[in-house]
């Protein structure tokens, strides 16, 4: 799992007016909070924010608060981000404190590998499930879940019991859920022409 450092202020005022006077000053309101912590408010830069969730792990990046006393060198994972109706940019973010000794839940995408042959043949890739639930230690989380998809024929699906997860990954979906199948007919024997 990507691994990247991010700037933060505390703050010591909180509501709906210092939030909009941060905004204003280009900054975005956010809390850190934890299991045995106080949640704390804290503000931080666009720019730091999105730097810290770029590449494939995204908010599932494990994130070092510098600065931000008390919370520096913190490991974090963004827990939410608000964002804007309109213009899509973040309004608020909350942090999450990680433990790296204690198993964490998120969500993962899937990485489909290679065309299914069902496809080859005329059928309809079905790909149910975009993301899957994980538990896993913090420095186990995936980037993303592999599924080879080249072998599966039309009217055949993957489940979720059929992934070979990585060591000390565990999936939290139900296990006969299907992520992806192939839908379509089965040709069928050509039939006499009408006479």
């Amino acid at each position: 799992m990507q691994q990247t450092q991010m700037k933060i202020e505390a703050r010591t005022s909180t509501g709906k007016g210092i939030s909009r006077k941060l905004r204003a000053a280009g900054r975005i309101p956010g809390v850190v909070y934890g299991r045995g912590m106080e949640p704390l408010p804290i503000s931080l830069e666009p720019k730091a924010l999105s730097a810290a969730i770029a590449g494939e792990g995204g908010l599932n990046n494990l994130i070092t608060l510098q600065g931000g006393g008390s919370l520096d060198q913190t490991v974090v994972i963004v827990a939410d981000i608000q964002r804007d109706a309109i213009k899509g940019t973040p309004e608020h973010v909350d942090l999450h404190r990680v433990n790296m000794n204690e198993k964490v839940r998120v969500n993962v995408p899937v990485s489909l590998q290679g065309t299914a042959a069902g496809v080859k043949e005329g059928g309809l890739l079905d790909f149910a499930h975009h993301s899957l639930h994980i538990e896993c230690l913090p420095g186990c989380i995936p980037e993303h879940i592999e599924l080879d998809i080249t072998a599966v024929k039309i009217g055949q699906s993957i489940h979720v019991q059929d992934l070979c997860l990585p060591d000390g990954v565990k999936c939290l979906d139900n296990p006969k859920a299907a992520i992806v199948g192939v839908l379509g007919k089965i040709k069928d024997e050509e039939a006499p022409a009408p006479a």
